[in-house]
């Protein structure tokens, strides 16, 4: 076995400390940078922090270092979409046999991955911000209270978001770079369902949806029986941020739209002015690695919008994929660096695509009675075949095994089959008909 490197993590958010966790196991000497202070010292986040929804890619990266039950304590089952239209509500299972995605907080779950990277012995240091990395000659430069702090490594890892400085850096170093940079017609802001006397107002084992044709409000729960809710819609137009501009004019969207969540929100105008209205990217790049010596990974990489609840997913999958890489090629990272891009570009890439398509789902079509006819079929044939109808959100949430790639393929072949089949409009009174779905399973080939 090749002499271990010492490694270098720049980026102390969910994915570099989890990655921080799985070389200190691996027993390597890591050191973690960071230019926020560190969030262990926080309480509350900073009003711009979607919750999270942590599915199987997650929890499978997890189970590998040894964490899941102890981040399972920190999260609670949603086992639906909660579809709220007017007074009514609808629940759709996300999938089958209890399958779930989990609620946790961004705030909490990256508090306790810092825990345990430095209860490993990762060495941290906060309020560090990279200005410069020269990745040939494996030397960095960080700024530290008006000071600069000279840094050689021997192997680093770029973790910082999507905005990451290593990737700017990398940028000015690497010929030929391909960089994509796409904002949807989308901001979201932050908001609150507080609980009522120690108590969930809504079903607590689901993600709440209140869909708009180019708008929607989600709420997911937390373990203090609130909701962190978020807005998502466009940045101007009509129905858009920008017309709401007064508290008159929030509550009179909120009535329209939400009504039967305003009663939840008894701080709805105060925390509208609080929390900042933020955008969202998708960054796409290539090559994400140098020789041996760098790589990106995570949202450096890949940034991906949230409305497939991946974000967070496919950067613990780079995690697990990258150590599975460390087995494979005995830990030489002159191997392990090349095969960890070509394996996971495809992939992340088919990831940002579905994660925009569900948008367009989340936002307009959960309220479309063929939409909904779909995913009652959908999951009838799921029941009755599970063998060869998985459906596309089953793929990417509850099966690991999958890539994301075929994942998309796969549910790509499968929505087109099932849209013709309900504008044929041949549908039997009794959705079970055996013959019926057989039918349709005979199509699908």
């Amino acid at each position: 076995m090749m002499q271990k490197k010492s490694v270098t993590v720049v980026g102390a958010g969910l994915v570099g400390a989890l990655w921080s966790v799985f070389l200190a196991k691996k027993g390597y000497k890591v050191t973690l940078f960071d230019k926020r202070r560190d969030i262990r010292l926080d309480t509350v986040t900073a009003g711009k922090s979607i919750n999270l929804a942590l599915s199987d890619r997650g929890w499978k990266a997890l189970d590998a270092v040894g964490l899941k039950s102890a981040i399972a304590s920190i999260t609670i089952p949603m086992y639906a979409r909660a579809i709220h239209q007017g007074e009514d509500e609808k629940l759709l299972p996300y999938g089958k046999d209890q399958q779930a995605i989990h609620s946790v907080s961004r705030l909490v779950l990256n508090q306790t991955l810092l825990e345990e990277a430095d209860k490993l012995g990762v060495v941290m240091h906060f309020e560090h911000a990279l200005q410069k990395a020269d990745y040939k000659n494996r030397k960095a430069l960080f700024s530290y209270q008006n000071k600069v702090i000279e840094w050689d490594f021997e192997l680093l890892f770029g973790a910082d978001g999507a905005y990451a400085a290593t990737r700017l850096e990398y940028q000015t170093q690497q010929y030929p770079f391909e960089y994509q940079q796409h904002y949807i017609d989308c901001c979201y802001k932050e908001l609150l369902i507080p609980a009522v006397n120690n108590d969930f107002v809504l079903q607590p084992n689901a993600l709440h949806i209140w869909p708009g044709q180019s708008f929607m409000l989600i709420a997911l729960p937390n373990q203090d029986k609130s909701f962190t809710c978020t807005l998502f819609m466009p940045p101007k137009g009509e129905n858009s941020f920008e017309h709401l501009n007064s508290q008159q004019a929030v509550e009179r969207f909120f009535r329209k739209h939400f009504a039967s969540a305003v009663p939840l929100m008894p701080t709805l105008w105060q925390d509208f002015q609080r929390n900042p209205t933020s955008h969202l990217v998708t960054v796409k790049c290539y090559p994400w690695t140098y020789n041996d010596s760098f790589s990106l990974i995570g949202d450096a990489a890949h940034a991906i919008v949230p409305f497939f609840g991946q974000g967070m997913n496919c950067g613990f999958e780079d995690c697990a994929v990258l150590n599975d890489l460390m087995e494979e090629f005995s830990e030489d990272w002159s191997r392990i660096l090349p095969a960890f891009q070509e394996r996971r570009k495809q992939n992340t890439d088919a990831i940002a695509d579905l994660a925009v398509e569900n948008f367009h789902e989340m936002s307009a079509k959960v309220a479309d009675p063929d939409f909904v006819l779909q995913k009652q079929i959908e999951g009838y044939l799921y029941k009755s075949f599970p063998e060869k109808w998985i459906p596309s959100y089953s793929l990417v949430t509850f099966s690991p095994d999958v890539s994301y790639a075929e994942a998309r393929k796969r549910g790509q072949q499968q929505n087109t089959l099932m849209q013709q089949v309900i504008k044929e409009g041949k549908l039997p009174e009794d959705l079970t008909d055996t013959h019926f779905l057989k039918s349709i399973i005979d199509r699908l080939g």
